[in-house]
């Protein structure tokens, strides 16, 4: 008895839990969530390029192209793995400052994020 007690009285938190978060988060207009940027990979290019984010921001590349490609900074903060069509990887950039990368597949495909 006291076990389905403590499980509903758990069942009960969550739920007030969830409602708050979503009532909460409808009424306040003023909540800054982090900016996410999407760069596209198409026809062996980055698009856009280059790209202007502020500090915080998370880029989200998305490989639109038939083949695979890479997402690698050239001082190497990230790098991602191959990237089939339609997968994405992501990154959050956390200082200031200019961040060229390129695919390690075709390395005449480069891009520059420029974070302020």
């Amino acid at each position: 008895m006291r076990r389905s007690w403590i499980a509903h009285s758990a069942l009960l938190g969550l739920a007030a839990l969830l409602l708050t978060g979503i009532t909460g988060a409808s009424a306040r207009s003023g909540d800054q969530r982090p900016a996410r940027v999407a760069v596209s990979i198409e026809n062996y290019a980055f698009q856009p390029d280059p790209i202007t984010v502020a500090v915080g921001t998370t880029v989200v590349w998305t490989n639109r192209d038939e083949v695979a490609h890479t997402v690698v900074s050239s001082d190497k903060l990230f790098s991602s793995p191959e990237l089939e069509v339609d997968r994405t990887f992501e990154y959050t950039f956390k200082k200031a400052g200019t961040f060229a990368y390129f695919c390690t597949l075709h390395p005449e495909m480069k891009g520059k994020v420029i974070v302020k």
